[in-house]
């Protein structure tokens, strides 16, 4: 199973940008598609944006439409998500996410079924 690390995140002002990394280690991620979910407090995790492995399409749930983008970079063997124009609705843990096989589709709205191994976490918390 491919084991992700995150890393980024933090406290920022509404407005300012952050970008998250989800790391693999053991395995290639650029032959898996990687998911970011994000869980607010109260709320269910949700799906934030996707790549397909091939890193030729990628989709995003519609209120970060415009401000968010994922982005892989084979090199480092890392999927980035971008998050310019923070807004306080933005704040949540944020997961990344992948299937247990590679080269797998992705669908232009994921289910969390849809991916096997998961990220720690981390928590992004944007004030106003």
């Amino acid at each position: 199973q491919v084991q992700l690390v995150q890393s980024g995140g933090g406290l920022v002002q509404a407005g300012d940008s952050l970008t998250l990394s989800c790391a693999a280690s053991g395995r290639t991620l650029s032959s898996y598609p990687v998911g970011w979910f994000r869980q607010a407090p109260g709320k269910e995790r949700a799906f934030v944006a996707g790549i397909t492995w091939t890193g030729d399409s990628s989709y995003y749930t519609d209120s970060v439409k415009g401000r968010f983008t994922i982005s892989r970079d084979n090199a480092k063997n890392t999927v980035d998500l971008q998050m310019n124009s923070l807004k306080p609705e933005d704040t949540a843990v944020y997961y990344c996410a992948c299937p247990g096989r590679p080269w797998t589709p992705l669908t232009e709205i994921p289910r969390e079924a849809d991916f096997d191994s998961w990220g720690q976490g981390t928590q992004v918390t944007v004030s106003s």
